[in-house]
């Protein structure tokens, strides 16, 4: 069986004899151990809890340690961080989107209903969401899902003296209304969190402390009498 492995701006095909491995962390091991020693690659766990080995699969996001590789599968390292080698990639600035979200100095959480944040609780920084998402694109600058789960994640601490006005004023700029809601960071979940339905919640929760989104406020919509600003001239009738 073959897969091919984006290295750099080349692409190079490795062909596994090996029928007994299985996930595609197992071939990337295989690889290395047999057939090119400096194949570069993160790895942790094993088991699906760090995070550490997430990458491309055929263009969508995988943690290579539960994805079953099939043949002619396409691996390339994860979108929108810096290469460090091969499939290696340097996450820290994605993971700065994480300082940028108003959290109490003591780092817990008091939720009077634990179970309503469990889901986003869970996450484990593979950046899967992040390199999904499609805004990053055209904007280096934007939270990104996991920051704003987290985000939504703290509006449900009763604990904090100042209520969520800081949480919410942080995610204001390349933030909550910079999202499309395409729900490409939910599918790319492998911890089964919804970003995007977290993202809804906190424009909700913006609305409420008289926020709003500053695109819509800046778009023109004609005049009170609807002309011009529809292409309508009331004067043509």
């Amino acid at each position: 069986m073959q897969l091919t492995i984006q290295r750099d701006k080349e692409q190079e095909t490795f062909t596994l004899s090996a029928t007994k491995v299985t996930t595609l962390l197992a071939a990337l091991y295989e690889i290395k151990s047999k057939l090119d020693p400096t194949l570069t690659f993160d790895a942790g766990c094993r088991s699906g809890i760090c995070g550490s080995c997430a990458v491309l699969v055929n263009g969508k996001e995988q943690l290579a340690c539960s994805y079953p590789w099939q043949e002619g599968d396409h691996i390339e390292p994860l979108r929108y961080h810096p290469v460090l080698r091969d499939l290696k990639v340097d996450k820290t600035k994605a993971h700065e989107t994480l300082t940028k979200i108003h959290i109490p100095k003591s780092g817990l959480f008091s939720s009077p209903d634990p179970k309503k944040v469990e889901r986003q609780s869970s996450c484990i920084l593979c950046d899967s969401c992040y390199s999904a998402c499609p805004v990053l694109a055209v904007n280096p600058d934007f939270l990104g899902p996991f920051a704003l789960t987290k985000a939504w994640r703290y509006t449900t601490d009763s604990g904090h003296p100042q209520g969520d006005a800081p949480t919410l004023e942080a995610i204001q700029k390349n933030g909550i209304w910079d999202c499309t809601l395409c729900g490409e960071c939910t599918v790319a979940c492998p911890q089964g969190i919804d970003p995007k339905t977290d993202i809804m919640m906190l424009r909700g929760e913006s609305g409420k402390a008289g926020f709003s989104d500053p695109n819509f406020a800046s778009q023109g919509f004609g005049s009170p009498d609807f002309g011009g600003g529809f292409g309508f001239d009331p004067n043509a009738i």
